[in-house]
């Protein structure tokens, strides 16, 4: 069983920060793709930031480049997401996701989600 717990969340005022957490935890060999959605009220879940397991790679949704950074850190199962200068409009329930192995270098790969947190942004 592998669960991904996020925290972090919170209210903050327009242009503020907050900085996200999720640590992955179970029976895991293995995490390769790490990364972050959110779901605002009325919306479809949408990408905000991935990234590969060496880091070498992140991907961010056009409208948070600039103010978010992800990170990693694979010795503890963890990626974050830093959010600076935050919006209304980023106000959402924000999930984990990660691609990860349980049983060994030939086990199939799965794709987890969290449970998520809640960002309000005020104006």
């Amino acid at each position: 069983q592998v669960q991904l717990v996020e925290s972090g969340g919170g209210l903050v005022q327009a242009g503020g920060s907050l900085r996200l957490s999720c640590t992955a935890s179970g029976t895991i060999f293995s995490i390769n793709r790490m990364g972050w959605y959110r779901q605002a009220p009325g919306k479809q879940r949408e990408l905000v930031a991935v990234t590969t397991r060496d880091g070498t790679t992140t991907t961010y949704a056009d409208s948070v480049k600039g103010r978010y950074t992800i990170s990693r850190d694979n010795a503890k199962n963890m990626v974050f997401l830093q959010m600076n200068s935050l919006k209304p409009e980023d106000t959402a329930v924000y999930h984990c996701n990660a691609d990860i192995r349980s049983g060994g270098s030939w086990a199939q790969w799965y794709n987890y989600w969290g449970q998520g947190t809640q960002v309000t942004v005020s104006s």
